[in-house]
């Protein structure tokens, strides 16, 4: 983001508190190189809404690159932890919440705003459960003891205030939809699991279509984030891609469509898988995060709105729940890693969805991250909160930390060790500028790192997922209703074209390079329109003249799964050279053209892969049922793009 104006925050070196056994010990920040600090108008006109995403970064309306400096903002989505009286304190993780977001018992909303720019952040995850946005009785008075303007208001339309509050002040706002329940998340069994545990994936996505098109008129609600940290249940796991109920791939891409439906504007974030597997030393576990999109990537109708996330903390591991006791393995946690293996790691399981020109590429948002503040006694710790911060600068990573406000004892402890700001009572601000982490957070949210416009690049996206659930991003074909009856169905979205073809399974590459728009796009179902026998001996379906593929379908069952059914195909909006172009064939072996888009990263694992240079388009596919072929694609006619 641009800063414009330097403001030291206030009461950085003050409040030396009393020390007791109970009480954690402070110290005075320093002076050196403070946080920038904007105001709210200064926020709100160093970026322009809605944002959008070239290659590995997020930029402004203007082209601009604007990095989530964010943290969470919690409490909408409950704290109960599930047992116990629901009003009582005591049975709540961090204090009782009242379904609405941390602090607004104990401060007014203007001295959270102003807070919230005092340690440097440009943006808030603001979580919700699908419970609160049903809530129909109004939050007890005591919830919003200090912003009285509140009282009277269903959680839900406190929320709404605070989503107007925070954009007034220049935040940018992404919706995080954290649980089901208002049940404290993480457990094994506690309804919070999946997107469809204790609801439908239906009512899920019809949740989220009603949230875009609330807050479709407010331009700094920037995005949806999808689902918090999706994990195994006590007899299932979710999958990355199998077509079935827990399907998280598959869910993304219909909530997706179906947001960018309501709003085309707003991100899309999608978190990876947070948990698979039994976490005993006898049994396969793992913490996949974003391991799956390598081979299996989204592709959203608009594409430039499409961010992934993933969540590291020092406690947990690659391998390890960061259970203790029950749920406890061997393996190690993040704490446990050198600088250079957590580097290793986090690049392995997120980072590289950063990489270039590949069907994956995309921003990366680490939006949860964080540590026990004053009274941390865990040098491990410590030493991984300087590691993967420093990692963040160094990678130039979009961030959050967990979390933004707590409560506070009146002995000056944090309810909630990991936040960033807490209040007492009597609203007393205590603050991360006065604990161990400050010199790392401010050496974060300080970094240099890439900032004004940011040069476009091409965009790949990859079609199917292996389970034949259809994969179509073009708004237009999904307006056509169903093109091929009983096919399985592909196309692209609709900036972009066909560019690769995997055979033998409805594995598909799509790409904008070139430059090429298309309209009117049309089903070629037959041959009739073939005048030159590019293929000796196969069948063909062929563009006609000026046109360029942009999807295809497939057989799905019996003799004919995954052979060649139709050619979508599309107009070009300019003038395409005329050219018998060139046969490429990928029945014995890849054919992809050496420094070709996404030739670094396997779209179709196992299978054969036919992709024509960036410079050429696919006019035609040809097949066969001789010789035991079953009809899939064997080769692809590839013409100029000029």
């Amino acid at each position: 983001m641009h800063r414009r104006t330097l403001r030291v925050a206030v009461g950085l070196t003050t409040a030396v508190l009393a020390i007791s056994v109970a009480s954690p010990v402070y110290a005075a920040a320093a002076q050196e190189d403070p946080i920038e600090v904007l105001t709210g108008a200064e926020l709100a006109e160093s970026w322009t809404a809605p944002l959008s995403t070239v290659g590995r970064y997020i930029v402004d309306a203007d082209g601009d690159r604007f990095k989530l400096e964010s943290a969470n903002w919690d409490g909408a989505q409950g704290h109960w932890s599930g047992s116990g009286d629901k009003n009582d304190p005591a049975n709540h993780n961090s204090g009782i919440s009242y379904d609405v977001p941390m602090g607004l018992d104990r401060v007014p909303m203007a001295t959270l705003m102003s807070d919230f720019h005092g340690v440097g952040i440009n943006s808030i995850r603001l979580s919700f459960s699908n419970e609160m946005l049903g809530m129909t009785a109004p939050v007890p008075d005591v919830a919003v003891a200090a912003n009285p303007q509140l009282k009277g208001k269903t959680p839900l339309q406190v929320f709404d205030a605070v989503v107007a509050a925070l954009t007034a002040d220049g935040f940018a706002v992404i919706l995080n939809n954290h649980t089901t329940t208002s049940h404290w998340c993480c457990g094994t069994n506690d309804g919070n699991e999946r997107w469809n545990s204790s609801q439908t994936t239906e009512k899920w996505i019809s949740d989220w279509v009603m949230l875009t098109t609330r807050y479709k008129d407010n331009a700094r609600v920037v995005g949806m984030d999808l689902r918090n940290e999706v994990r195994r249940d006590i007899l299932n796991d979710a999958n990355w891609g199998w077509g079935n109920d827990y399907d998280l791939y598959q869910a993304y891409q219909r909530a997706g469509v179906a947001i960018q439906k309501a709003n085309p504007e707003v991100l899309v974030i999608m978190e990876g898988i947070n948990w698979q597997g039994i976490p005993t030393d006898l049994t396969p576990h793992e913490r996949p995060h974003l391991k799956p999109v390598a081979n299996l990537s989204n592709a959203l109708p608009y594409p430039d709105k499409l961010v992934y996330a993933a969540h590291i903390y020092g406690f947990t591991g690659p391998n390890h729940t960061g259970a203790t006791g029950l749920g406890e393995t061997t393996d190690p946690r993040y704490r446990d890693m050198t600088a250079a293996e957590l580097k290793a790691s986090v690049t392995e399981g997120a980072a590289f969805v950063n990489t270039a020109n590949q069907h994956y590429t995309a921003p990366v948002w680490f939006s949860e991250f964080g540590t026990t503040g004053a009274g941390q006694t865990n040098d491990k710790e410590k030493a991984w909160w300087a590691n993967f911060t420093d990692i963040l600068i160094e990678n130039d990573s979009d961030f959050a930390a967990w979390p933004l406000v707590a409560h506070a004892r009146d002995d000056g402890s944090f309810v909630d060790t990991f936040s960033l700001l807490a209040y007492k009572a009597d609203g007393t601000k205590l603050s991360i500028a006065d604990d161990w982490r400050y010199p790392q957070w401010k050496k974060l949210v300080n970094a240099n790192g890439k900032t004004g416009p940011v040069a476009s690049v091409p965009r790949w996206n990859m079609l199917g997922s292996g389970s034949f659930v259809d994969s179509q991003s073009s708004l237009r074909m999904l307006q056509a209703g169903d093109w091929s009856p009983g096919q399985w169905k592909g196309t692209c979205p609709d900036s972009q074209r066909l560019q690769g073809i995997a055979r033998s399974t409805n594995r598909a590459l799509c790409t904008d390079v070139g430059g090429i728009s298309t309209s009117n796009p049309r089903v070629q179902s037959g041959q009739g329109n073939i005048t030159n026998d590019w293929a000796s001996g196969y069948d063909k379906l062929q563009c006609n003249p000026g046109e360029v593929a942009v999807g295809y379908s497939l057989g799905t069952g019996g003799g004919t799964k995954a052979a060649m059914w139709n050619l979508v195909c599309a107009t070009s909006t300019t003038a395409l050279p005329a050219s018998q172009g060139r046969l490429i064939w990928f029945d014995k072996g890849d054919n992809r053209p050496a420094g070709g888009g996404s030739t670094a990263s396997d779209w179709a694992p196992g299978n054969y892969k036919g992709q024509c240079k960036d410079s050429e388009y696919i006019a035609g596919v040809a097949y066969t049922y001789r010789w035991n072929h079953g009809g899939v694609p064997d080769a692809l006619l590839c013409k100029p793009l000029s």
